[in-house]
């Protein structure tokens, strides 16, 4: 099993309020969650107007495929006019990694 993690630092065009924020944020993570079957979430800057922070995570039995599925999201999000792409950070946890022990 492969767990992936994207991250996007997003700059928003000209929002003056968190209620124009969310307008423009709450579609995009919704396309992402429709078009790409993941889970997803404005991670951090909440209290910011500007700035976003958006969490895309997803679980896959292929590296390969959960790489894609990643990518995929992160050209959405770079194609998308109202918001521009700062950064971006992927991570992937499989089965070669360690991981701290489960306890039931």
């Amino acid at each position: 099993m492969y767990v992936g993690a994207l991250e996007c630092d997003v700059l928003l065009g000209d929002v003056r309020s968190l209620k124009q924020k969310r307008a423009l944020v709450r579609p995009v993570l919704a396309e992402l969650r429709r078009r790409f079957e993941v889970s997803v979430a404005e991670a951090g800057h909440q209290d910011l107007h500007r700035r976003a922070l958006l969490g895309v995570a997803a679980v896959s039995g292929d590296h390969t495929h959960l790489r894609g599925v990643l990518e995929a999201c992160e050209r959405l999000v770079a194609g998308r006019p109202e918001l521009e792409l700062l950064s971006t950070r992927v991570r992937v946890l499989g089965p070669e990694d360690e991981a701290p022990a489960w306890t039931p």
